[in-house]
């Protein structure tokens, strides 16, 4: 059976009931975020467009943890944690999730760059580490041996989820672009990044979420599971 059937479902009408909430977490942060990068660049040039980089990547990585802790939070049909609460929630982990953050990226990068397959394939087998650390308090190398131990197994139907979520992704993008594009390239591009930071990005983060709690329910059923009497 597939633990994972429906969860775009249950994700969508989760992000539905809860989108205000999920887009203030977000947008919080993306705007200071835009403020301190336009400030840096008009007053250290390439400088400040590198510590800029490094704000904005940080700042990725924080917002990402919040989110998995919104989704954890309302998954009981409110939210007991306000948007300060839930970056509290996840200060502690933060550089713990920082440097997780990048070694996903590098891999999955490299991954995509050499052959799109292996870069997918990675994403699929490391989907839970980010959930781990945030709400299974795992360390760095624990969280990437807890995402296998999650997938291993279900491994073509969490492959299924993150293609469809990337599918998703580059529709909506697609469809922005059209409708930006009589717009000046600049100004198109900074509301397809808003767009995406504060709309797409938490309903991506949602149904991964749930794709972990899904994963972790039947872990612990088959673990719970009465084992069969042994036979007369």
């Amino acid at each position: 059976m597939n633990p994972l059937s429906g969860v775009f479902g249950e994700a969508w009408g989760l992000y539905k009931a809860n989108w205000l909430h999920f887009f203030s977490i977000a947008v919080v942060v993306f705007l200071v975020v835009a403020a301190a990068s336009i400030l840096l660049i008009a007053l250290l040039g390439w400088v400040g467009a590198i510590l800029s980089g490094l704000v904005s990547l940080v700042a990725t990585f924080w917002v990402q943890g919040a989110l998995i802790e919104a989704v954890s939070d309302v998954r009981d049909g409110r939210a007991d944690l306000s948007v300060s609460e839930t970056y509290s929630r996840v200060r502690p982990k933060l550089g713990t999730i920082v440097v997780a953050g990048l070694l996903l990226g590098i891999a999955i990068g490299v991954g995509l760059v050499l052959f799109i397959v292996p870069g997918v394939v990675l994403m699929t087998i490391w989907i839970a580490v980010i959930p781990a650390i945030v709400l299974e308090n795992r360390g760095i190398g624990e969280s990437f041996g807890r995402s296998w131990e999650l997938v291993k197994g279900r491994f073509w139907y969490v492959l299924l989820v993150i293609v469809l979520t990337i599918l998703l992704w580059f529709g909506i993008s697609l469809v922005i672009s059209l409708v930006l594009a009589a717009l000046p390239n600049w100004l198109a591009g900074l509301i397809q990044q808003i767009v995406g930071n504060t709309i797409v990005i938490p309903f991506v983060v949602t149904v991964w979420t749930l794709a972990y709690y899904r994963l972790r329910a039947r872990e612990e059923t088959a673990t719970t599971a009465p084992e069969p009497e042994p036979a007369a």
